[in-house]
């Protein structure tokens, strides 16, 4: 645990090797990595934490006015404590807060792994507005679904992801702690529809960077990554076949090694 002035900040480490930083998706924490950790079998330095408002990462956002930023700040903070460079890997809204901390580029960081980030403002710029309105329809049915206190609302929001019936298929305990962070849910797709603002950003990034999405996710979402993958320079390209969105867990071991080969060439590239 990192003691913060501004909140405490999950974090935990195992292995050696290159340090690799795990960053989450939203209802989740870093034990959401134990399968990949797994595959991996101590090849790395495994760093994992949470973001704000789950595990034990406190909540620092202001929800009149959220932004990513305090994300980025707690993650600066991890990357930090695990002393750099690092290998940064992000699922989900944890993909976009590590796709975020190496544009504002404080912190050492030797490669980017983004699993299906949420950004769907991408889509807009882009002029996709039919794309765009999947995410939006998901959310806007999400989010009034929460507003009349309905106890699954969350549901919807996983399903869209994962396909009918994902939610209800999950273990008692993970769709338990799903229903409890919806609120916190809610707060990060508010700062996702902000982020990223334009893509002219992305082209800054100059560090090897690997996106990936699965070939059973909603088009939408394998579009947004599509086009994220378009604006970073020579960033790599990875789809999962008879994957969707949750695939850090049904597809674990071809992620890990696909990640183990980047971080080597990553790590290859910076030795030369």
């Amino acid at each position: 645990m990192i003691e913060d002035p501004r909140g405490r900040v999950d974090y935990e480490e195992t292995g050696t090797g290159p340090t690799v930083v795990l960053v989450p998706g939203s209802c989740s924490t870093g034990a959401a990595w134990r399968p990949m950790m797994a595959a991996w079998n101590g090849r790395f330095r495994c760093v994992t934490t949470s973001l704000l408002g789950y595990g034990g990462t406190a909540e620092r956002r202001d929800p009149q006015a959220p932004t990513i930023d305090p994300e980025i700040d707690a993650l600066e903070a991890v990357i930090q404590r695990a002393g750099g460079p690092v290998h940064l890997v992000g699922h989900s809204f944890g993909g976009s807060v590590v796709l975020a901390t190496a544009l504002r580029n404080r912190v050492p960081v030797t490669s980017l792994s983004i699993i299906e980030a949420p950004v769907a403002p991408l889509l807009r710029h882009a002029g996709e507005g039919e794309h765009f309105a999947c995410f939006r329809r998901m959310t806007d049915i999400y989010f009034a679904a929460f507003a009349r206190s309905e106890p699954d609302a969350v549901a919807e929001m996983i399903d869209f992801y994962g396909g009918a019936g994902t939610c209800a298929s999950w273990p008692p305990r993970l769709r338990a702690y799903a229903v409890d962070t919806t609120h916190v849910n809610i707060l990060d797709w508010s700062c996702g529809y902000s982020f990223p603002e334009a893509v002219e950003p992305l082209v800054a990034i100059g560090i090897p960077t690997l996106v990936f999405w699965g070939d059973a996710s909603p088009r939408a979402v394998q579009r947004a990554n599509e086009l994220l993958a378009d604006h970073i320079p020579n960033a790599a390209r990875r789809t999962v076949a008879g994957a969707a969105h949750f695939m850090i867990a049904t597809h674990a071991a071809e992620v890990a090694e696909a990640i183990a080969q980047h971080v080597t060439r990553a790590d290859q590239a910076a030795a030369a």
